[in-house]
């Protein structure tokens, strides 16, 4: 049951970071290439909508399949642990894009409130940093959790 819940879970990390990596390293520097505002914009919502539901089912499988492998390996008190640094920064990681994907439309409103709204190239070049920070940020955690585990596992 572990194995399977294993494989499960981290497939659905592949597709969901895997997504994260192919939007901020193809989708954007393909957008910022683009010449017309508008063009821009329905690219980018195109690609985003689509996306989007693809990331939110990835992550609901990542969050079950997480959860059920803490109750399971009888993990949860190493939560918030040196010993259990990788799941937390996991499940800190999950949370930030479970709050993200709930309150997109809220967080790009308070993103691009005012003056910015009207101009795409400021609008997307900080979509793109924030994207690059965010892939950075996952890839981290990923590699920082596979090497606290098989660090744990050699002792």
């Amino acid at each position: 049951m572990i194995a399977a819940l294993t494989a499960v879970h981290v497939v659905a990390v592949v597709v969901w970071i895997g997504g994260v990596v192919f939007v901020t390293t193809v989708v954007f520097p393909m957008i910022m290439r683009m010449e017309d505002s508008m063009e821009k914009v329905i690219f980018f919502q195109g690609t985003e909508r689509r996306f989007a539901k693809i990331a939110k089912i990835c992550v609901v499988i990542a969050g079950i399949t997480g959860a059920l492998l803490l109750q399971l390996e009888h993990r949860w008190s190493s939560l918030f642990s040196l010993d259990g640094i990788g799941p937390t920064l996991m499940l800190l990681l999950w949370t930030m894009f479970v709050f993200m994907l709930l309150f997109e439309a809220e967080v790009f409103n308070f993103l691009f409130s005012g003056s910015a709204q009207h101009d795409t190239k400021k609008i997307f070049r900080k979509l793109t940093v924030a994207h690059w920070v965010i892939m950075l940020v996952s890839l981290t955690v990923i590699a920082v959790g596979i090497l606290a585990n098989h660090l744990k596992l050699m002792k």
